[in-house]
């Protein structure tokens, strides 16, 4: 699955923690690495690329473990989610399901359902600021799957996209698994949580071949579990956004949590002296304006942080921040503030990391 509404990462790997960036990935070795009782490995998927890193087991079980064995059982499984959720696949449950005009229940699979449920909860927690029905009007703003063709839409093009979205006009039920628009041109777009939810499921598989320290990285979507070898945490560096001579925000020890950013300063473009970034309102139909350059979200699974990041990229830091405090979310925010980026954390980010207000 390409994701269309969300900006590209890059993940580092050196001084002994994983740096999250926001640029075009530039990690092309697909051999595994072996580094104090840590094996990696990459591979493709989604339109980025993804990087999982797996701690010794026991001294007692073989190590290293059959990378080639655990890399295909990871393909197979991001495999089975793109052809679940993809609007790059024509033939993907998803692409199905927007192609149909029928106001009728559209079969779809457990995890499919189970995608669609979260998505439409965190809508709804959100107030409409997360919409995974928003990919007509990404779209209409050249955001969409191989477009790009940066131009400002007109006001009879943006109001005719926002006449088909809306969270509220999708239903999805679990058994049997099911989805059903009231509208026939709804357009379903998970490209902001499938992201997340395949970290995910890419950790579940391999906690169950039995691996107790991973990290599991998908486009600057991550998700650990344990520690590594030597008992320490896992490392992530957030990087500082635009204009910084500094090459990272924040170096966070991540033990058993998940971990999402969500920015704008890669995927825009500029007309006739005005910045649009890809991140969209779904109220307005139109790209944010407002001082917001970076979040990122920690939460227990990756699908919510991932869901959550865009929310918050669309509300901005003030109401984002508000957002937080209120459902004791633990985020970072970086914002424009003159030529500078300024930073902002969450009370319950301050108190996982120990950061002084």
């Amino acid at each position: 699955m390409t994701t269309s509404a969300g900006n590209t990462i890059r993940c580092y790997v050196g001084l002994g923690f994983l740096l999250l960036v926001g640029l075009p990935w530039m990690m092309v070795s697909c051999e595994p690495s072996y580094e104090s009782g840590v094996v990696s490995f990459t591979g493709q998927t989604m339109g980025t690329r993804y990087k999982v890193s797996l701690a010794a087991k026991a001294p007692s079980s073989q190590w290293p473990p059959d990378t080639n064995h655990v890399r295909r059982l990871v393909n197979q499984k991001l495999d089975e989610i793109n052809r679940q959720m993809s609007t790059y696949d024509p033939e993907s449950e998803i692409s199905r399901f927007n192609q149909s005009e029928s106001n009728e229940w559209f079969p779809v699979s457990d995890e499919t359902a189970f995608v669609v449920a979260f998505a439409l909860e965190i809508g709804a927690r959100t107030e409409g600021a997360f919409d995974p029905t928003i990919g007509p009007v990404v779209n209409v703003w050249g955001f969409g799957p191989g477009q790009q063709k940066e131009v400002v839409p007109n006001e009879q093009a943006i109001l005719k996209a926002l006449a088909r979205i809306g969270y509220q006009k999708l239903e999805v039920r679990k058994d049997p698994p099911a989805l059903r628009k009231s509208n026939p041109g709804i357009y379903l777009d998970l490209s902001a949580i499938a992201k997340g939810y395949a970290v995910d499921q890419v950790t579940e598989l391999l906690k169950a071949q039995g691996f107790g320290g991973t990290l599991v990285e998908i486009g600057g979507e991550v998700r650990t579990t344990g520690s590594k070898p030597d008992l320490s945490p896992w490392r992530i560096a957030i990087e500082k956004s635009e204009h910084s001579p500094q090459p990272f925000q924040q170096v966070l020890e991540l033990s058993d949590a998940a971990l999402a950013t969500s920015g704008d300063y890669y995927n825009f473009f500029v007309k006739d002296g005005i910045r649009y970034s890809h991140s969209i309102d779904p109220q307005t139909g139109r790209p944010v304006h407002h001082a917001l350059a970076v979040v990122s979200v920690q939460a227990d699974t990756c699908m919510e942080a991932d869901a959550l990041a865009t929310a918050l990229l669309v509300m901005g830091t003030d109401r984002g921040y508000d957002w937080c405090i209120q459902h004791a979310v633990a985020g970072l925010f970086q914002y424009r503030h003159r030529l500078a980026i300024d930073t902002r954390s969450t009370p319950r980010f301050r108190q996982l990391y120990g950061i002084a207000e």
